[in-house]
């Protein structure tokens, strides 16, 4: 008997031991999300990195007054309602009641009217608001946002992007470029700032108890930097992660759930317009009818991808161009074309007044969500110039670099990418037109010589009627598709994996999260419909079915053991309880 007892005993502890850190694993919901960059700065909005990853990991602790579902409808967030005065050109919105700061403020109308005036002082580079007058609160919960003249994009770019800041902290701040004091991470979303280590590239958030839409159902959310994202997935690492298209069906049997993504992405060329023969058009066809857009799909994305439209906005946007000029791969074509601005040819290589026609061309392997992704885009593009008399000197360096040396002018030719092709077509004058006073976005062209196009990107920012601004939508590619600022070379097919039991289920956004960023991190993935949150449900997925939570009584790892125990237990005092009586 007393062996039997001994027993039990050593067998509770041995269990115990064993489970009690499954059971905290289970207690402490915590998703981890993979990412090979790392660094994309501080998650405050003027220290995130200019690209859609930085915007994103800021996303989560600040929120906007309006954002997008998952079929890209402008749903409440701090906004409960508005409505466009169109008599006034003024926007009205309607403030939820009980937000609050992550410090416990309440969030009111004034901060909203503090935004802008300080966003118009402090020019925020994700946000133009050159169209808005003033904002002004009208009380506590309204606020009316007077426009200086008419701005198409309002809801997406102002609406759905402008970050909230918190007054009673921002107006102390003179220089928001350097400011890194933990109140810089004061928001009002879902998830509160833990920890952002720069070395290692990792960033921590835990959920916002007194979040305005709930509650989310993660208690940490964590960035992990990681060499091989998909390995580290299937080792049970991560939770989400990007993966190999060609491995998508092995992830699906083996129980994660695969997600692939639209067309919103683009590899492109930047080029350097100010330097001789690049600020030539006639140049700058030719080289498009130089580069063979299918190889760089069959050979560096293997089949998964498509050549990208020559007028930047993706083939598969509502607002794409059908009339967009082609270029055909003809080398013959692209020859005649050098040589009618006085090159010749000599020994295969283009030659003017004793000087050969060459280039340094910058290389990054960047591709969607920032990931470095090893592929053979500088090889491909050499060969393919050189093949017509053009020499290259290829230059591989980590994106930032290169970003940097294309802000600088530092460069020739470098090849690159971005996001945001997919959502509003102001994404032309994003990508054309450096954003006055902004710090400068490496994937910008900053090309202003044709007034043409300087003239159809001004309309299409004003024009409000929507039939009319289609057609002048249309016509921006057409002529930027002439003019080439950059020419995009193709778009990859892009496949992201998530953990299912991780408790997330993670969606792609169509036209891209905010202003089109086609990474699947809506923070909207977060908020699931529980009993008691109304109709947060058709703010949370559109048409998605929101996840039922199971009961964690029922979902706890413990009660298999507790079973079995049970079961020992009832036997050890039928047997020797009842003996002991006798």
């Amino acid at each position: 008997m007393a062996n039997i007892k001994n027993i039990l005993i050593v067998s509770f502890v041995i269990f115990s031991c064993i489970f009690t850190p499954v059971i905290c694993a289970a207690a402490e919901n915590e998703i981890r999300i993979a990412d090979k960059t790392g660094d994309w700065g501080h998650p405050s909005p003027y220290l995130a990195y200019g690209r859609g990853p930085g915007y994103l990991r800021m996303h989560f602790i600040f929120d906007t007054l309006v954002w997008k579902n998952e079929t890209s409808d402008f749903v409440p967030l701090l906004a409960e309602n508005w409505e466009y005065i169109a008599e006034e050109e003024a926007y009205v919105f309607n403030l939820v009641k009980n937000a609050k700061w992550h410090d416990g403020e309440p969030i009111t109308a004034n901060d909203i009217v503090f935004t802008i005036e300080y966003m118009k002082e402090h020019p925020y580079c994700w946000v133009v608001l050159d169209s808005v007058d003033r904002g002004e609160a009208v009380d506590d919960n309204t606020v009316k946002i007077y426009m200086s003249s008419t701005y198409a994009p309002f809801m997406e770019d102002i609406g759905g992007t402008m970050p909230i800041l918190p007054e009673h902290i921002w107006k102390n701040i003179d220089n928001p470029i350097d400011y890194t004091e933990l109140d810089a991470f004061i928001g009002s979303g879902p998830l509160k700032y833990v920890d952002f280590n720069k070395e290692h590239g990792t960033y921590r958030y835990e959920a916002f108890d007194e979040y305005y839409l709930g509650r989310p159902e993660v208690d940490q959310l964590i960035y992990v930097k990681t060499g091989d994202a998909q390995m580290a997935l299937q080792r049970g690492e991560v939770d989400l992660a990007s993966i190999k298209p060609e491995m998508a069906e092995t992830l699906t049997k083996e129980g994660f759930v695969v997600i692939g993504g639209p067309h919103y992405w683009n590899k492109k060329l930047m080029i350097n317009h100010n330097t001789e023969p690049l600020d030539n058009v006639t140049f700058r066809q030719a080289l498009a009818y130089a580069i063979d857009q299918e190889e760089f799909v069959d050979k560096s994305l293997r089949g998964y991808g498509i050549p990208a439209s020559y007028g930047l906005i993706s083939s598969e946007s509502k607002w794409a161009s059908p009339n967009v000029p082609a270029y055909p791969y003809n080398p013959d074509k692209a020859k005649e074309m050098i040589e009618s601005l006085g090159y010749k040819l000599n020994n295969g290589m283009f030659i003017k007044d004793s000087e050969p026609l060459e280039f340094t061309v910058l290389v990054s392997m960047i591709s969607v969500g920032g990931q470095s992704t090893p592929d053979r885009d500088g090889e491909i593009l050499k060969n393919q110039l050189e093949k017509i008399g053009i020499g290259v000197d290829l230059i591989s360096l980590e994106t930032k670099i290169i970003d940097q040396k294309v802000i600088n002018w530092e460069f020739d030719l470098a090849i690159s990418g971005h996001g945001g092709i997919g959502g509003d077509p102001k994404i032309i004058y994003d990508k054309v037109i450096q954003v006055p006073g902004t710090k400068v976005n490496p994937n910008t062209a900053r090309y202003d010589k044709c007034e043409e196009l300087n003239d159809l990107i001004n309309d299409l920012l004003h024009e409000m009627d929507p039939v009319k601004r289609q057609e002048v939508v249309f016509e921006a590619q057409n002529v930027y598709a002439r003019e080439l600022p950059a020419i995009s070379l193709y778009y990859p097919t892009s496949y992201y994996a998530y953990n299912p039991d991780a408790g997330v289920d993670w969606f792609y956004t169509i036209g891209g999260v905010s202003k089109g960023i086609p990474i699947p991190q809506n923070k909207l993935s977060l908020l699931v419909l529980n009993t008691n949150k109304g109709d947060i449900g058709d703010i949370v997925s559109g048409t998605q079915t929101p996840m039922q939570t199971e009961n964690p009584a029922q979902a706890t790892p413990l009660m298999p053991f507790l079973a079995v125990f049970a079961i020992f237990a009832a036997f050890y005092i039928k047997q020797y309880g009842g003996n002991r009586k006798q």
